[in-house]
């Protein structure tokens, strides 16, 4: 499932390409996505200009003069450049072409992602206005860390992966971060001292930009604007990694599951 890294970088793959941009067509096969592309979204698109392409959370905002479009991947959604030309396959399900036949095209083979048109302010839309902080800001600091995890009996990584409290942390960073910060998955999220939020804030960083600079992981769907894998998942220490060697201590990871989710560490390198 593509997560904040692989958003982030499909958001800069298309900007290049359409902002600034007009919209000339929409092209919709399939309406049935996560929820319903309403009837009027070709009408709304047509003839609007691409100001910015920014994100929030998992959500790609691609704002226009009138409104933005909220984009999310779903499972395994993306978004492409390609050209007007090119041929299309079953899970292409819409196009946005460009005055400059430039085509940005959306493709999902499980259909659960989502292309909904918003006005007004976006923020304030039903799908962002509830969400946490974005880690990867200012705002995400290591004293709000520990005042949201006060009296938190949740394992620390369901609590990091709560889009009320922070955005965008997936399970695959998550478990990285945690790796990396010397914490146990298991740990309540509670126990947390001022200085293990400020390792945990730190790390959660360092993995999350250094895999937008890897663009992205690959795992089963993902692929950027370009349509090429991301390469993160070549570096990962434990996702994916359930009883090989540790890569610090040589012992074998463990592997559990946490809220359904797979969830590697080291019981020697954690605590």
């Amino acid at each position: 499932m593509p997560e904040l890294p692989e958003v982030e970088t499909t958001g800069r793959g298309i900007a290049p390409h359409i902002v600034g941009k007009t919209i000339e067509n929409v092209i919709v096969r399939q309406r049935q996505l996560r929820w319903l592309i309403s009837p009027d979204f070709e009408i709304n698109l047509h003839a609007e200009t691409v100001e910015s392409v920014k994100r929030r959370a998992k959500y790609l905002l691609i704002k226009t003069q009138s409104g933005s479009l909220i984009v999310h991947l779903g499972m395994s959604g993306n978004l492409r450049i390609v050209s007007h030309v090119a041929q299309t396959d079953k899970h292409d399900h819409v196009d946005i072409i460009f005055d400059s036949n430039t085509v940005l095209r959306f493709n999902d083979q499980r259909r659960f992602g989502a292309l909904v048109w918003a006005t007004g302010d976006v923020m304030k839309h039903p799908l962002l206005r509830d969400l946490g902080v974005e880690p990867l800001s200012t705002n995400f600091t290591a004293p709000q860390l520990y005042h949201l995890a006060r009296g938190r009996r949740v394992p620390v990584k369901t609590f990091l992966m709560n889009g009320k409290i922070v955005v965008g942390v997936g399970n695959i960073y998550a478990n990285e971060a945690l790796f990396m910060a010397g914490i146990l998955p298991t740990r309540h999220a509670g126990d947390l001292s001022l200085i293990e939020c400020e390792k945990l804030v730190d790390c959660i960083q360092q993995v999350l930009k250094h895999a937008i600079e890897q663009g992205g992981t690959t795992l089963r769907d993902f692929v950027n604007a370009d349509g090429k894998a991301g390469y993160f998942q070549q570096q990962l220490h434990v996702y994916g990694r359930a009883k090989r060697p540790c890569s610090q201590c040589n012992q074998p990871l463990q592997e559990i599951r946490l809220a359904n989710r797979t969830t590697v560490f080291c019981l020697q390198c954690q605590n």
